[in-house]
């Protein structure tokens, strides 16, 4: 069993060449190799083995393809694409909530008028994002996500802890947010924050699943 292990894995490490997360792939397949192993311990055919291996990880040409394509999307790009699009996410509803306040506009408050009554689903969305952050970052970067989920997750959040500070410090009219600022809808705000970063845990948990 170690001889067919060692191999898969010698295999998969030339395949890989010179892929810069190739010390943590292999430390990923391996793990999964016991694994499997592990839950065909009663299998003594190496051949039987090996095509099991195959089938549930596929062979280390196709492991090492699928790796060499996520490199056209580098981490970087991939930490700065979701923190634009918070920033995007949060300067639309600033706009929004701006030019609700200073015109009055019939549509727009038509418009003010229904999001503010869906709270529940904005939240619900938002943390489909945080979730998806996660997961794509589990699924394109395996084990080297890990730290790269962090940092992105730390700068994604400035935006949510400078509307949060200009609220509670009145810097922005709390009438501004009618009639969602009450009490309740803070707490459940502080409490919706930290989870966010769980939730983008678990999606990162799922994509490098999902990336096997």
């Amino acid at each position: 069993m170690e001889q067919l292990k060692n191999k898969f894995l010698n295999e998969l490490s030339q395949e890989l060449g010179t892929h810069y997360d190739k010390e943590n792939i292999l430390r990923e397949y391996e793990t999964h190799i016991d694994e499997i192993i592990l839950e065909s311990f009663e299998e003594t055919d190496h051949g039987k083995l090996e095509d099991l291996l195959f089938t549930r990880l596929g062979s280390p040409e196709e492991i090492a393809a699928a790796w060499q394509e996520e490199l056209s999307v580098t981490p970087s790009n991939m930490k700065w694409l979701f923190i634009l699009l918070n920033i995007i996410f949060f300067a639309g509803g600033s706009f929004l909530t701006l030019i609700h306040n200073l015109y009055q506009w019939s549509w727009l408050t038509s418009i003010w008028n229904h999001l503010t009554s869906i709270p529940a689903l904005i939240a619900f969305l938002y943390l489909f994002f945080w979730a998806l952050l996660g997961y794509e970052m589990g699924r394109g970067f395996g084990h080297g996500g890990r730290k790269l989920l962090r940092k992105t997750f730390l700068l994604s959040l400035i935006p949510n802890l400078i509307l949060m500070m200009l609220t509670v410090f009145e810097i922005i009219p709390h009438s501004w947010f009618a009639p969602l600022l009450t009490k309740t809808f803070i707490i459940a705000c502080i409490i919706f924050t930290i989870f966010l970063y769980p939730i983008s845990m678990l999606g990162y948990r799922w994509g490098r699943k999902a990336s096997i």
